[in-house]
């Protein structure tokens, strides 16, 4: 699996992004170029824009955490037409080149703060995650989207 921190691979990451144009079709799925986007940048908000997201109550936690975060910060990858968190659903058209900058400008930051500043963070909904699993989650997630658009 790439390395979400290391300054190359996240510039494969902005490389295969930047091949994506605004009538690119998805291989399977539901989701318009621009939709996916702006999900994939979801799980980035959760860190740098928390205040846009409501935080799960003590019961949801506890299902995330025990039943949801393996799957998630695991080494496996993401089988196609995966289910979706309902705060990862996204409704009507976006803005392409808005989203497509938006979620590089993530990517970068997330590079450049590097794994030290990972370890150890707080997830949204899994408690805490060393940087290996926050790379997991990033990267699975970012491939499998990337993937379903051909790039």
């Amino acid at each position: 699996m790439e390395n979400v921190f290391d300054a190359k691979d996240a510039q494969n990451y902005i490389d295969r992004i930047n091949n994506l144009v605004e009538d690119t079709h998805g291989l399977w799925g539901k989701m318009t170029v621009d939709q996916m986007l702006a999900h994939c940048s979801v799980s980035y908000e959760m860190v740098y824009e928390p205040e846009k997201h409501k935080k799960p109550g003590s019961i949801a936690k506890f299902i995330l955490k025990t039943f949801v975060k393996p799957k998630v910060v695991g080494g496996k990858a993401y089988s196609r037409d995966s289910p979706t968190a309902p705060q990862f659903l996204i409704t009507g058209r976006k803005n392409f080149e808005e989203e497509k900058k938006r979620l590089i400008g993530f990517i970068q930051k997330t590079q450049q703060l590097g794994a030290e500043a990972f370890d150890g963070k707080e997830s949204f909904s899994f408690g805490k995650l060393n940087s290996q699993e926050w790379n997991n989650m990033f990267a699975k997630h970012l491939n499998h989207h990337l993937s379903q658009f051909g790039v």
